[in-house]
């Protein structure tokens, strides 16, 4: 089984998609595939999903049960110990490097002043 998720794609590609497996929700298809077909879908994937964005996850053999494929996402599959993750940016990057204030917090201040 596979489940492939599009994201700004052309309708030339979800057509061609659709021939081969099942659109549940736009964007989204889910099929039963043998690992060839499999394999040249997501190559039609990668050649018309132009500045679009494309998720495939398949069933195999694994600890997990499943492997999964990205293509232009901002998240990034990890190995992590033989577990496939999916590793988010770090948004949060600017207030890390921020330098912090000279002299006590508020919060110190009261309990001082008590």
């Amino acid at each position: 089984m596979i489940v492939i998720v599009l994201t700004s794609c052309t309708a030339k590609l979800r057509g061609h998609l659709t021939r081969w497996i099942l659109e549940i929700s736009p964007g989204v298809f889910v099929g039963a595939v043998n690992s060839r077909v499999r394999d040249l879908l997501w190559e039609q994937v990668l050649e018309h999903v132009g500045s679009g964005r494309a998720i495939m996850a398949f069933r195999t053999n694994t600890e997990q049960g499943f492997e999964f494929r990205v293509h232009h996402h901002d998240w990034i599959p990890t190995d992590f110990e033989g577990l496939s993750l999916m590793m988010r940016p770090n948004t949060n990057a600017k207030n890390i490097t921020k330098e912090r204030k000279a002299g006590w917090s508020n919060a110190s201040r009261y309990r001082r002043a008590r």
